[in-house]
């Protein structure tokens, strides 16, 4: 089974971002607006058991914090994405390295972690362009406390939904 981590915002983060992702992000009805914290993988048995004690030991070390987006930023030209960009993103790159370690340490990455929120995927260069030049020059002053890390599966209908939460300084 497919197997990821990610971080919520508050729900008026969650509601701006969806105003635009309804429109530029498929993956909109498979899961709500978030920060990926580890890539989804399939685990066995095994491997979920080893992962829920690593984010149990985790959020047990960590307290909550604050995080701001204040700009929209892009991919482009590596993907055609849009997204909310954070003020300051050591915080959260600092939760993923916390997560990604030990037992949930990921070989040789792909890219280089760069927590965001999605609000544009998939979209033709032309749009992409159109939009980011809209989006770039609007003001962006959105903040949220992140408390809590989520354990979340996909669905056999490609949804995605929490297997466990994580309560960060709860130890």
């Amino acid at each position: 089974m497919l197997y990821g981590i990610a971080v919520f915002p508050e729900k008026a983060v969650q509601d701006e971002a969806n105003s635009w992702r309804i429109r530029h992000d498929p993956h909109y009805c498979n899961i709500a607006a978030h920060m990926t914290i580890r890539e989804a993988e399939d685990w066995d048995e095994t491997k979920l058991r080893l992962a829920v004690e690593q984010l149990e030991k985790t959020a047990a070390t960590l307290s909550p914090f604050k995080v701001k987006f204040n700009r929209v930023s892009t991919f482009f030209p590596v993907t055609p994405t849009l997204y909310f960009a954070l003020e300051d993103p050591s915080p959260v790159a600092m939760l993923h390295e916390a997560v990604c370690s030990g037992p949930l340490e990921q070989t040789l990455p792909n890219y280089v972690y760069t927590p965001h929120i999605t609000i544009g995927r998939n979209m033709p260069p032309d749009e992409l362009h159109d939009l980011y030049g809209n989006l770039r020059m609007k003001e962006i002053r959105l903040a949220t406390l992140i408390d809590r890390i989520h354990l979340l599966y996909q669905t056999e209908q490609g949804g995605w939904t929490a297997y466990q939460s994580f309560q960060l300084g709860n130890g």
